[in-house]
């Protein structure tokens, strides 16, 4: 942890390519991280899900977290409709950014991401990888995982959360963020694609990841197992895995110390 001031967040968006833009929030010091950082990737409730993580984390160094288009009102270009396109255009971003050595942080969907980016990371600006209760993989039956597109927000929440206290309610939610909150969910869909929030071929891929990783499971998740998690992490040929207790689906908000304490460890790990 430093002693000095870290810069207050800031937002701006970052042109790609054809036609598509990426909006961006930075915390931390850039100069001190010397062209390195985390990339932080939210999950399907939107960005606001891992703002707290992200502003523990810029305690250390320069953490990015983006927006993903179609998300929060962010545009969506008609060709850009899948996983993959993500994970690309986050390797587009780190090479517009010239950051390097990136250590990829992602929650459910964005762990999703995060691991594509392992496996298209041609140009090595990828250091470590951290997936918390990712979705992404094919268990063929060895874990069951609930698909809840066939819930109704009220059924999902209890699911997702150990601490029903956490879980937000939907009466005082106004009718703007109730209208970003339908657009979040159809752009999941989009996303997820056909078969939901998975790829066949994923898991049998992964041992090609050589980079190192920790897999990071809230064990109270209603939605995907901790059997889920362990066959994630038993994948990747460098990952360990960390439960957290008392956690659910996003484990960095039930528990962030814990949590926080559990990407530290494995940052600092990761620097030796």
């Amino acid at each position: 942890m430093t002693d000095s001031i870290i810069p207050s967040p800031t937002s701006r968006t970052v042109e790609l390519r054809d036609g598509l833009s990426i909006t961006v929030t930075e915390q931390g010091d850039a100069d001190a991280a010397g062209g390195k950082g985390i990339l932080l990737l939210h999950g399907a409730s939107g960005p606001f899900t891992v703002a707290g993580l992200a502003t523990a984390l810029a305690d250390r160094t320069y953490v990015i977290t983006p927006t993903h288009p179609g998300f929060d009102g962010e545009p969506q270009p008609e060709w850009f409709d899948d996983h993959t396109d993500l994970a690309l255009a986050y390797l587009d971003l780190l090479d517009t950014l010239q950051l390097r050595d990136v250590v990829v942080i992602g929650s459910s969907m964005g762990g999703w991401v995060a691991a594509e980016m392992a496996l298209h990371d041609t140009r090595g600006r990828l250091g470590g990888l951290v997936l918390m209760n990712a979705v992404g993989i094919d268990t063929e039956g060895r874990a069951k995982i609930i698909d809840i597109r066939e819930l109704t927000p009220a059924e999902i929440g209890p699911l997702a959360f150990h601490d029903p206290a956490v879980l937000p309610d939907p009466a005082t939610l106004s009718e703007e963020q109730l209208v970003t909150v339908a657009a979040n969910q159809i752009a999941l869909e989009i996303y997820g694609g056909e078969r939901f929030n998975h790829d066949p071929k994923l898991r049998r891929r992964l041992h090609r990841v050589g980079l190192p990783a920790l897999v990071v499971w809230g064990e109270e998740d209603g939605i995907l197992p901790t059997d889920y998690g362990r066959l994630y992490a038993d994948s990747i040929p460098h990952a360990r895995f960390r439960t957290v207790a008392k956690a659910g689906h996003l484990p960095h908000l039930e528990q962030p110390d814990v949590t926080v304490a559990a990407i530290e460890e494995f940052l600092d790990d990761r620097a030796v």
